[in-house]
């Protein structure tokens, strides 16, 4: 019989509570899956149903999942997780753990299922640089001169909210170099880094490798900082 695991038991809590009160319930599904790097065979062999039966309730074409099928869902993410070390358990126990608010955090949300960062990015009036992964499930928006001042190493999962697999606004900058730095010894690395109140032209000239290198999407957004927080708004 498995110890009991207060992590998971609140992480379980938690994913289920969100897709259940979802407006798409399926949209978080997939969210979460992707979130844990599970392909859809990989749920439905554990929980005894087709793929495409999965596939139907993520793409909206089944009713809203019951609580059952929720639980179970739930479940095997976390088992699978659980069987190769149990990493996005323990990775969302510390981000869960440092939810207070720092002053360097301008604005952070998260969202209840993945945006395609092509459709942020537009949203935002930003344009991306070095492509990343296919989507994010929050934003933060950091004023990067308070951040370098101010954030002792414990603070910073407090940048990431609820999850890493979310776009790092940083604010404050000249041409990118602390913010592309500091993700080189960050674990960690955020799925999209954007600098704004710079255009593509006084990027610092290594910041789309140093990006490459992490993986994670680059970009940059040259609206007024106002104009930004009322565009991030708007995609809530």
């Amino acid at each position: 019989m498995e110890p009991p695991n207060p992590n998971r038991d609140s992480l379980a809590v938690r994913i289920a509570g969100e897709i259940a009160l979802s407006e798409k319930p399926g949209e978080s599904l997939r969210k979460w899956r992707r979130e844990f790097s599970l392909k859809q065979v990989e749920i439905s062999n554990r929980i005894g149903i087709s793929s495409s039966v999965l596939s139907d309730y993520e793409g909206g074409r089944r009713p809203n999942p019951g609580a059952n099928f929720i639980q179970k869902v739930v479940t095997a993410i976390l088992d699978a997780d659980q069987e190769t070390g149990g990493f996005n358990i323990q990775r969302y126990a510390s981000l869960s753990g440092s939810t207070e608010s720092h002053p360097s955090i301008l604005a952070i949300h998260e969202y209840f299922s993945s945006v395609p960062l092509p459709t942020f990015y537009d949203n935002i009036g930003g344009s991306e640089i070095v492509t990343g992964p296919e989507g994010i499930t929050g934003y933060t928006v950091v004023d990067s001169i308070l951040a370098i001042t101010t954030l002792s190493p414990g603070d910073l999962f407090k940048l990431y909210g609820q999850s890493t697999n979310r776009a790092l606004i940083f604010t404050n900058v000249s041409r990118g170099e602390s913010p592309l730095v500091a993700m080189r010894v960050v674990s960690p690395t955020p799925s999209a880094v954007i600098l704004h109140g710079i255009s593509s032209e006084a990027l610092w000239e290594h910041a789309p490798s140093l990006a490459s290198i992490g993986g994670f999407s680059l970009g940059v957004v040259n609206t007024p900082l106002d104009t930004l927080l009322s565009n991030l708004e708007s995609t809530h």
